[in-house]
Parts: C-alpha cells; structure tokens; sequence
C-alpha cells in the first residue's frame, strides 16, 4: 500500500482546528473529502501536527495511504481539483517509506508569529496577525525569549488540556525580531506542548510592552504554574511554516 507525503498550505480561519470532527470544518476532514472525491477511499491522515482553531499553515505535513499507486504529480494535483472551494492547497507530494510517519518522524517543528505593531488595524491582513496598538521593543522580548531556550519544564506556558505525557521539551530557536511595523516571533523544537507558543508570545509582548522583564519570565518559568503565564496570544497571527525530517524533508 503506497504511502504518500503531503505538504500543506492552509489558512484556518474558516476552520475549528486541523483535527477531524463531526460536523464541523476542519483542515483533516477537508483533505480527506478531497481523497475520498479522487480515489473513491475513505482515509484517515496523519500530520505532524494538530493546529487549533484559527492556526495557519505553509508547512504542514500529512501523510495518507492509498490502495492504488499514483504518480505523485497526479496526486497533488487532483486533490488541488477537489480543494478548490477550500482555504486549503496541497503544495507537494511525494512517495514516503512505509514506515515513515508524518507525525512520529519530524525532527524538528518551526512556528512563526507576526504580531502588527501600529495604532491602526489590519485591512489586508485580519485574521492573519495579532494587532498590538502599543510600541514593542523587540530587543527585549527577543533578550527575554533566551531565557525559555534549551530544556526546561514547561508547566506554565501548557494549556491545561494539554494531552501531552511529559511537560518537559527542549526550545531550541526562540528569536523576535521587528520587520517594519511587524514585530515576528520565530521557534523550533522537535514538538511543542498544547498553546505552548501563543503562551510564550503572549507573556513575550508583556515584556515588549514594558510591564514584563525577562528575570519575570524567566521567575514564570521556574515557577512551573500555568497561573504564572501572561495573557495568551490569540490564535490569528500563529503560522506553522515548516516540519523538517531525518530524510531530506527541511523546515522553512
């Protein structure tokens, strides 16, 4: 049975998250219709990652299992022909290992966060930012992010729906940096805990904005307490850009 390696672009504004559900739209359930129109099977995906509600992609990656072998070509491109209603678009597809999985195989997961850093709000880009009308100094957020790198207990930046068997993981990139009236909030780890990094952000722009130090984000931290987070960042401005493999497959 051949297994196929899908790269996704996805806005998730008009979805509840990436997870299938009954009733309701969802990115899964978009693709697997669109399988399903094509091949004539019903399939379950398999991503690296399950985005809530809101949440962006340009890097997403699924994998799904057909019975009939297909050029890869063809297969990204007749489930293009079925998504064209859908805020979503396969950007490549490739044939995988049978015993590559598009979740238990990454090695790595990038997310960035724009935050729009002016008084007025976005027209061209609502629901794709987070609009902060306060000036941000990016230098100190990005001096305050340091203190979350390398392995740490991440109680107090975990959603308490987090499912995840241990709070513990390794940030390996947390870098702000401001693009004009952007300010862009960059991470990297093999895997993220529920909210993990709209929790991060959130407590980042309360240093940007001067109410925060990064010895208070650093106190947050040690204190392994989700009562000790900052606001969390709304989901609009939280993009997955990329998921990189031990095969080749790069995160952006």
């Amino acid at each position: 049975m051949p297994r196929y390696r899908l790269t996704l672009e996805y806005d998730g504004g008009p979805y509840k998250g990436f997870q299938a559900q009954d009733d309701l739209p969802t990115v899964q359930g978009a693709v697997e219709r669109a399988v399903l129109a094509f091949t004539g099977e019903s399939v379950r995906l398999q991503a690296a990652g399950r985005t809530d509600t809101g949440v962006h992609a340009t890097g997403q990656v699924v994998h799904v299992d057909l019975t009939r072998e297909w050029p890869a070509l063809t297969v990204r491109n007749a489930l293009n022909a079925h998504l064209v209603d859908e805020a979503v678009v396969v950007l490549d597809a490739e044939v995988a290992p049978e015993d590559w999985h598009a979740r238990f195989s990454a090695t790595e997961r990038r997310y960035l966060y724009r935050i729009l850093n002016r008084p007025a709000p976005p027209a061209l880009d609502r629901g794709r930012v987070w609009h902060v009308k306060s000036p941000l100094d990016a230098g100190a957020m990005h001096a305050a992010a340091q203190v979350l790198v390398g392995h740490h207990d991440f109680t107090t930046f975990r959603d308490l729906a987090c499912q995840a068997k241990s709070p513990v993981k390794t940030l390996d990139v947390a870098e702000v940096s401001r693009r004009g009236e952007e300010v862009w909030l960059s991470f990297a780890s093999r895997s993220f805990l529920h909210r993990q990094v709209r929790s991060m952000t959130g407590t980042l722009a309360e240093v940007g904005i001067g109410r925060w130090t990064a010895a208070d984000v650093k106190a947050a931290l040690e204190a392994r307490d989700r009562r000790a987070c900052g606001p969390v960042a709304p989901a609009t401005g939280l993009v997955l850009t990329g998921v990189a493999y031990a095969d080749g497959g790069a995160a952006k």
